[in-house]
């Protein structure tokens, strides 16, 4: 078998894989690097070169930036900022949550700010009046275009700039695809306002995120917390247990307003089946609940063992307090990041371990927790798939594709063969994940573009577009799929609003990007 069909084996195989959810992408991405060593297309180096490629290290450390941020309140913060500035309408609610996603995710990427948004924007739907389902997936679809606005709004920018660098040309700035992102984030929302109440479903999700603020209140009516005492703050917090079978307290004896016997949280109640516990004769029991208060530090550390089961993780709640503790420092990080990417005095990735680096060292996030932040999914799926792009190049592949296609567009113009490569990208988009699309059409850009004799950098910035139009199935991207079930959104859901958001996409790709960007 030649190399080309091997290649070509090994991607069909990695696409019925992708498609079957069967298997852990991750798996995948890892089975396509090994299947390319074991066939003898690449060397072992070269098969494994993705996990040192720059673009994952980057990509890893937006995540713990990413992290930071969320973890610190800085997206409960813009959150709020919805409640207090859409109003109840629908229209401009969702304008509102479109372009604050949309900044979002240009800084902390699409996955990272879709997840911080979903309960606060289902909320603000119930606090309206609205279902969810109205909401969500333009929250997911926003993102998406808000991807385009800087350098940092998903990885496939990275590639596409990285892959423009190493066809000849010059890598991409940071704010240089906001040239695309501002009018397919213009489009974007123009068309959901216009015909979102239509193409979106109106149906009510089986489980809803916990509301904080109400979930704090429920807290306090049930073990009549005086209103003076703060449950939810910036330094501290409570949280609910439940005493577990087999648990070294039982037997203890608590009551409310003592400490706990280490002495660094209170007890601010004490229920057995829903009544309150009080006497020198009580003592725990297993099922027993506590409502616990301290430092969320405190409450983290004492609510992880095997002696009590949590209610409500501790890191969840907090996460729900806008601008908390270390949220100064992980705006000044981001800020510190985004200008030495955009004024480019250091390479992408040494910015991004440079800002990861600081979220550790000033105590904005533990080692531990910075670790756990990652992704690590999506890096293996790049650094896996990254060997395939070489694969492509080193054997042919990417050529005889291309010519491919120019023999079936003919000696037409640059405009048609961007026009046939965006569509490859989008239907492959609908199918797999974007950014392992993206890894594979890449060198096939490349090779049409010297082909042709033009730019390559119409069809990579074409190309980052067309990928981001992953909007017809939930399976496309991790954000469609983490609106599903708080959407109540079925499969078929997806397709009809996605279907003319495509469209803008994909006319952006093909008739405005030539412009900014001459063949």
């Amino acid at each position: 078998m030649s190399p080309v069909a091997i290649v070509l084996t090994i991607l069909a195989l990695a696409v019925i894989a992708f498609m079957s959810n069967r298997v852990p992408i991750g798996i995948v991405a890892l089975g396509v690097a090994l299947a390319l060593w074991a066939s003898g297309v690449l060397t072992l180096n070269q098969a494994l070169a993705g996990f040192g490629d720059p673009t994952v290290l980057f990509i890893a450390a937006l995540f713990i930036v990413s992290e930071a941020l969320d973890a610190t309140g800085v997206t409960a913060w813009a959150g709020q900022q919805v409640v207090s500035r859409g109003g109840t309408k629908r229209t401009p609610l969702l304008i509102v949550i479109s372009l604050l996603v949309a900044f979002l995710t240009a800084l902390i990427s699409v996955n990272g700010a879709v997840a911080a948004l979903i309960p606060v924007v289902v909320v603000v739907a119930i606090r309206v009046g609205l279902t969810p389902s109205q909401l969500l997936m333009p929250l997911a679809f926003s993102a998406h275009a808000g991807s385009m606005l800087a350098l940092t709004g998903t990885p496939v920018n990275i590639i596409v700039s990285e892959a423009a660098a190493e066809a000849g040309a010059r890598p991409f700035s940071f704010f240089e695809f906001g040239l695309v992102g501002v009018p397919l984030v213009v489009g974007t929302i123009a068309i959901i306002a216009l015909f979102g109440r239509r193409l979106l479903p109106d149906r009510a999700p089986t489980e809803l995120p916990s509301d904080v603020t109400n979930h704090a209140r429920t807290l306090r009516t049930q073990y009549a917390i005086p209103e003076g005492t703060e449950l939810v703050g910036v330094r501290k917090g409570v949280t609910e247990v439940v005493v577990a079978p087999r648990s070294e307290l039982i037997g203890l004896h608590l009551f409310p307003g003592m400490t706990t016997p280490s002495g660094d949280l209170v007890v601010l109640g004490l229920q057995r089946g829903g009544e309150d516990l009080a006497g020198p004769d009580v003592h725990l029991r297993p099922g027993d609940t506590l409502l616990l208060r301290g430092t969320w530090e405190n409450l983290q550390t004492h609510t992880s063992g095997p002696e009590v089961l949590v209610v409500n993780d501790p890191a969840t709640l907090r996460r729900a307090v806008p601008l908390g503790v270390g949220a100064r420092r992980a705006i000044g990080i981001l800020a510190a990041m985004v200008v030495l990417l955009a004024v480019g005095v250091v390479p992408p990735a040494v910015a991004g371990l440079l800002a990861a680096a600081a979220v550790v060292l000033t105590g904005v996030l533990t080692p531990t927790q910075a670790y756990r932040s990652v992704s690590w999914t999506t890096v293996v799926l790049v650094g896996g798939m990254i060997p395939l792009s070489t694969a492509f190049i080193s054997t042919g592949t990417a050529d005889l594709i291309a010519r491919g296609l120019l023999g079936i567009i003919g000696n037409a113009s640059p405009t048609l063969a961007l026009a046939a490569m965006c569509v490859l990208t989008a239907v492959l988009g609908q199918l797999i994940s974007n950014t392992a699309t993206v890894l594979i059409v890449a060198p096939i850009a490349t090779v049409l573009a010297a082909d042709l004799q033009v730019s390559v950098l119409p069809f990579m910035m074409a190309l980052t577009v067309a990928g981001a139009a992953s909007f017809l199935t939930p399976v496309a991207t991790a954000a469609n799929t983490m609106v599903m079930e708080p959407g109540g959104y079925r499969f078929t859901d997806y397709w009809k609003l996605g279907l003319p958001l495509l469209l803008l996409f994909l006319v952006v790709a093909v008739f405005w990007v030539p412009v900014v960007w001459p063949f």
